[in-house]
């Protein structure tokens, strides 16, 4: 007779959710602290500024990050519930892990991490990375997978962004090579390595339905609305940010209206992909966040969004697949079609952008936000720093290749680890299945002949 199911997974996601919070707070009694308020008036002011200057934004970012993603990965109609918790839970957990991590790196001093907003705020950017990676695996992955991921990849973004933007003085105000680029090949070297070289089957559960699709395109818009602020917050706050603005709200107007003549272009009966949709309305706000505080012309900003949801919508229509069958490359929510298409595409036009640039427009180039606090301009020197536009847009591309290059390989160690036994994968029979994870009230009332199906359902659910 086979042995009974092991207990002790069930346990794992409190048991370590529980270590962590415990352990945060250790570490926030005895080194977090905020910073002494200013006796001068003058600072005062300042600090009062820069607080309903960033404050907005902030808020427009947390909309986005909680109710906008989380509505954009219900598409899955059995999985709606978990898709939000878990997103929402992850966002939780890898903020409050960056926190913790560019703390001990950024803003240690004399025993103390000094903690203020634009330290949250950069700490959520990190989170970012994890909420679009685990898009690639999403509803084959058990709440402890997430976490793993989570864990291995915040470390690893703040070491890629410190390389690209510090070192390497690439400039990419809206985070498309170090957040979108990044998070997109992470996530497919964690499906990769996870999945192997067995293809996935066709799930019967991962079919949306006209209501899942609904509640995805309802996310999407939030998302529209919200994201020039996720491209403008780290502007300077001036003609910059103004700027970012502008140019984000034209790429994605652009990226919108392609995207409809695209779908209904490639769709045989000339109907409209939802899923196309979904995507393909964003991708210029991926795209343009590389060049959105540049003194690029409307018309740059207008084309580019265009190109981005082009190559969305043909990714999804042929490269996906492709990548399925020669690969056995498993891409859940396509974030290789939103994320890493639209965010190469933007890297290359930062670097076009900054060779056709003319001299006494550059200096209006160098205007984002480095993680540690001052301006990314500065780091470099000013204009083109010590280099020339040419050296300038190598470090673009070079900038692009240590995004994807080490996200990858990162993603594939990560993976690796999340085939551990003990991290409680779903088994494919309840993947994308909100009542693995939930008690779902209106199943668990529903008597009839399934009952036998049910009692199946629950001995497989006591092994995850």
């Amino acid at each position: 007779m086979a042995a009974p199911p092991p207990t002790c997974p069930r346990r794992l996601l409190p048991l370590s959710l529980g270590l962590f919070q415990g352990a945060l707070l250790l570490f926030f009694a005895i080194f977090v602290t905020y910073d002494e308020p200013s006796a001068r008036a003058e600072d005062a002011n300042l600090v009062a500024n820069q607080l309903y200057g960033i404050f907005p934004l902030f808020q427009d970012i947390q909309v986005m990050l909680v109710v906008g993603l989380g509505l954009l990965l219900t598409f899955l109609p059995l999985y709606g519930l978990s898709a939000i918790a878990h997103n929402f839970l992850l966002l939780n957990f890898s903020t409050q892990w960056a926190l913790v991590l560019q703390g001990l790196l950024h803003h240690f001093h004399h025993g103390q991490v000094h903690l203020d907003l634009h330290n949250l705020l950069t700490a959520e950017f990190a989170a970012v990375t994890v909420l679009i990676s685990v898009g690639a695996v999403l509803g084959r992955t058990s709440p402890c997978q997430l976490l793993v991921v989570a864990t291995c990849e915040v470390p690893i973004y703040l070491a890629s962004e410190w390389a690209i933007v510090t070192r390497l003085g690439v400039l990419d105000v809206g985070g498309t090579i170090t957040i979108h680029v990044f998070s997109c090949y992470f996530g497919l070297g964690v499906s990769k390595a996870l999945f192997g070289a067995a293809r996935q089957p066709v799930h019967p559960k991962e079919t949306p339905t006209p209501r899942s699709d609904l509640l995805s395109l309802v996310g999407t818009l939030i998302l529209w609305v919200f994201w020039p602020s996720f491209v403008a917050v780290l502007c300077q706050p001036g003609d910059a940010q103004h700027r970012a603005i502008l140019n984000t709200l034209l790429a994605m107007s652009a990226s919108a209206v392609t995207t409809v003549v695209a779908s209904s272009l490639l769709e045989r009966d000339g109907k409209l992909s939802p899923g196309h949709l979904q995507n393909g309305s964003l991708a210029g706000g991926v795209a343009i966040g590389a060049v959105a505080d540049m003194a690029v012309p409307p018309v740059a900003a207008l084309a580019l969004g265009s190109l981005s949801a082009v190559a969305c919508v043909l990714g999804f229509r042929f490269l996906t697949p492709l990548l399925a069958r020669k690969l056995a490359l498993q891409d859940q929510c396509g974030i290789h079609n939103l994320h890493g298409l639209p965010g190469i595409l933007g890297a290359a036009a930062s670097a076009v952008a900054i060779l056709v640039a003319s001299e006494d427009t550059s200096g209006s180039h160098f205007s984002q936000v480095s993680p540690v606090g001052g301006n990314a301009s500065e780091a470099v020197g000013g204009r083109w720093g010590d280099r020339g536009a040419g050296r300038q847009a190598l470090c673009q591309a070079a900038g692009l290749a240590v995004a994807i290059g080490g996200s990858l390989l990162a993603g594939l160690l990560a993976g690796a680890v999340l085939r551990l036994p003990c991290l409680a994968r779903p088994p494919e029979q309840l993947c994308f299945d909100d009542s693995l994870y939930f008690n779902i009230q209106d199943q668990a009332e529903s008597p009839g002949p399934g009952s036998t199906a049910k009692e199946e359902a629950l001995a497989l659910k006591e092994r995850v």
